[in-house]
């Protein structure tokens, strides 16, 4: 502890490495706990603003460079055009997200002359306040939320369908703040809240898991994940082998009572919705009556403009539905700001063409299936963003490509953000990937089905029989209550704390 107190900057960067390892799939829930503790206690002996906010800001730098380090693995995929940019990606991921730790520390050092719990009330408060605006600034990108720590038990989740992953990241700072308490020598309050916590949320999980079965449906699906490497998927020379390995993979075992195939995100590189030629291909991959799900670009040829879109395709090979993806990658699917950036950085923007968007929570109706959603790659990290609740599908099917990130934390991360939606929401969700990890998820979070990162495989899975469940986080709209909750307790502490410094 000495070490950490004369060393409080280099020990924040290090906490906050530290705290990243309790997502997944590692999930040391007690790295995320001794991080805050030993955080806390480091900023106890710190009395200036200033070398708060700088110390909050290396913790979060820390905590963002360890979590979201695998982001830069996608520029190894192309090495002499973006290598160079490889370190540039890795610390200024953190450099940018850091700033977000600021606030809740700044908090913590505005309540230090306070009593224990309101100041560790104050900053969960605050800190789960970051976490919203994190997910809506700038587009938002809410990946790793704290909440998320929890997706290692399916009964821990089961929470999510009341408070939701904000709810969940708020309990995560309570769990720490106990154990801070505890350090603290205020035994009785510490440990009272730790129990408390644990046993409602196991008792609650346990009886939500229990009140809804795993029976199957009619509905049989058949996911298609052929690992094609993110080097190969846009070579000249082996897009026309690539969709050959889907068609193979997917035709390689009769239809016995499949309704539809999916394929991953942007599986083919082809013009499928206007080629007769490719048409006539796939029509191998499509079951008799069924239907062909698959991650495609689209041109749609009145407006001139390109879309990340997910083509559904009949038995006929014909196109007779699409959804287009409309929350984009920022420098993935489009640069913003193009025309104001550096003109050392053009060569490289230029290879990135800005995709388009258009109708959001589109619902697709086709026959013999009940209606359903779709949506693409990271869409699925957005909380409340997912679906339209007035007009619930009964499941949703997401295409994606996590072959980008290599074998990395990436994937596994992406699969607990689809596992918090679906019990949010309470919805089935339908994972395939060309590479990552596909799934299909029931509307509790369980994973009932499975193809592993790097695994080349099909595999037919029944829906399960409960498509979809209500849940209260979502007829209530829990968040938006949570947040003005939250934003008014914290406007009520810092009025009482000024009139008390005064």
């Amino acid at each position: 502890m000495e070490f950490l107190q004369k060393h409080p900057l280099s020990s924040a960067f290090f906490l906050g490495a530290l705290s990243a390892l309790s997502f997944a799939p590692l999930y040391w829930l007690f790295c995320f706990v001794i991080a805050f503790v030993l955080m806390w206690q480091i900023l106890s002996e710190i009395q200036s603003y200033k070398k708060t906010a700088l110390t909050g800001y290396l913790f979060g730098f820390g905590h963002f460079m360890v979590g979201f380090y695998w982001i830069s693995n996608a520029l190894l995929i192309d090495i002499p055009t973006f290598g160079w940019l490889y370190p540039v990606a890795l610390f200024g991921i953190g450099a940018v997200f850091g700033i977000f730790f600021i606030f809740p520390f700044l908090i913590w050092r505005f309540f230090q002359n306070q009593n224990l719990w309101i100041r560790l009330l104050a900053f969960s408060s605050s800190f789960v306040l970051m976490e919203y605006l994190r997910a809506y600034i700038f587009t938002g990108f809410p990946w790793n939320m704290a909440g998320t720590v929890f997706a290692f038990s399916d009964t821990f989740i089961q929470s999510a369908s009341v408070i939701g992953t904000y709810g969940l990241s708020f309990i995560v700072c309570i769990i720490s703040a106990s154990c801070y308490a505890t350090l603290k020598k205020q035994y009785k309050s510490g440990i009272s809240v730790l129990s408390i916590l644990m046993i409602l949320m196991f008792s609650f999980g346990t009886l939500r898991l229990k009140s809804i079965s795993q029976n199957d449906s009619e509905i049989k699906v058949r996911l298609v994940q052929p690992s094609i490497s993110q080097s190969l998927k846009w070579d000249e020379n082996a897009l026309e082998n690539n969709l050959q390995t889907y068609i193979d993979m997917s035709a390689k075992e009769p239809f016995n009572n499949v309704r539809f195939v999916v394929w991953g995100e942007t599986a083919t590189a082809f013009d499928l919705e206007h080629s007769p030629y490719f048409q006539a291909k796939i029509k191998r991959a499509i079951p008799q009556n069924g239907y062909l799900m698959t991650g495609m670009l689209r041109f749609d040829e009145k407006s001139k403009k390109i879309y990340n879109a997910m083509g559904v395709f009949d038995d006929k090979g014909q196109m007779i539905d699409f959804y287009d993806k409309n929350h984009l990658v920022p420098f993935g699917e489009y640069i913003p700001f193009r025309k104001y950036l550096p003109s050392f950085l053009r060569p490289v923007t230029n290879l990135i063409t800005d995709i388009s968007t258009t109708q959001k929570y589109k619902q697709l109706n086709l026959k013999n299936l009940p209606p359903f959603a779709a949506l693409i790659c990271y869409e699925i990290i957005f909380p409340d963003q997912v679906l339209d609740r007035q007009n619930k599908p009964s499941f949703i099917v997401l295409v994606s490509n996590d072959g980008w990130y290599g074998n990395s934390f990436g994937p596994y991360q992406h699969l607990s953000s689809a596992k918090m939606r679906a019990v949010e929401e309470g919805i089935t969700i339908i994972r395939s990937a060309n590479n990552g990890i596909s799934a299909v998820i029931d509307p509790m979070g369980r994973v009932i089905a499975k193809i592993e990162l790097n695994q080349k495989a099909f595999q037919d899975v029944y829906l399960p029989q409960t498509l979809n469940v209500s849940t209260f986080y979502a007829n209530c709209n829990f968040s938006i209550y949570f947040l003005i909750v939250l934003i008014g307790f914290l406007v009520f502490l810092l009025c009482k704390a000024i009139v008390y410094k005064r």
